[in-house]
């Protein structure tokens, strides 16, 4: 049975999207919150839509004194999720992108280094850490050279992870095309492109925020799981 009760869970990137889905469910299941972002818009819209249970703080991964502040608010807690982008990502041909452009995408990679080094100190020992990567890591289409690598270094992180922080857990979840505000610049267009999008995918849709938090409450819940990576792409994977 997935329980969290008396458990404490800390979701960096938890304002909005998959995090914010992450820490509604983990609450639901009654566990005590924080829900941390860096956008104040976001927070005041997450308070709007989220239960008792969660708390909510601003946070940037790249400032390090940020996390000083959260820990010592959380005391020790017993998993972590780090779902922050922390970066700009260029969406054009590797030829076409400056090395600045390219580099950039990588600041989701040092967000959730900087996560994982200032957060496994105040996690209680037998709780987890829960990365979030992405399909373009393995599969990815052309253009998307720089978010394909930056998901591979996430992946390779959280294997080589779970061997040297044990027995705390680390695992990795890879989202598919989940409709969530990263495509609100598509207008009154989204659900049609979306559609189009993941149309030739077994599944034949985009994938809900809620989708991909079930996968991560799975490895917060689940004690002998550690060193792996579920994908949650409605079949995007398959040949």
């Amino acid at each position: 049975m997935r329980d969290l009760q008396g458990k404490k869970v800390v979701v960096v990137g938890g304002t909005s999207g998959i995090g914010l889905a992450t820490a509604i469910e983990a609450a639901d299941l009654g566990a005590e919150v924080w829900a941390v972002g860096r956008s104040a818009e976001n927070i005041e819209k997450a308070k709007s839509v989220a239960g008792e249970g969660i708390h909510f703080a601003q946070l940037d991964v790249h400032n390090l004194e940020d996390f000083d502040q959260l820990f010592k608010d959380t005391g020790k807690f017993d998993h972590l999720v780090s779902a922050a982008t922390g970066a700009d990502r260029t969406m054009k041909p590797f030829m076409e992108q400056t090395a600045e452009q390219f580099s950039e995408a990588f600041n989701k990679f040092w967000g959730y280094t900087n996560v994982v080094r200032q957060g496994v100190p105040h996690i209680k020992p037998h709780g987890s850490i829960t990365l979030v990567s992405g399909t373009p890591a393995r599969k990815c289409n052309a253009g998307m050279s720089s978010v394909s690598c930056v998901g591979n270094a996430v992946e390779g992180l959280g294997r080589a992870l779970a061997l040297e922080l044990a027995p705390i857990r680390v695992n990795v979840v890879a989202p598919g095309v989940i409709s969530t505000g990263m495509f609100d610049w598509m207008g009154e267009k989204k659900d049609e492109i979306l559609e189009g999008m993941t149309k030739q995918i077994p599944l034949g849709r985009a994938g809900q925020p809620w989708e991909v938090a079930n996968a991560i409450l799975f490895f917060m819940t689940t004690s002998y799981a550690t060193g792996t990576c579920v994908d949650v792409d409605g079949g995007q994977l398959l040949p």
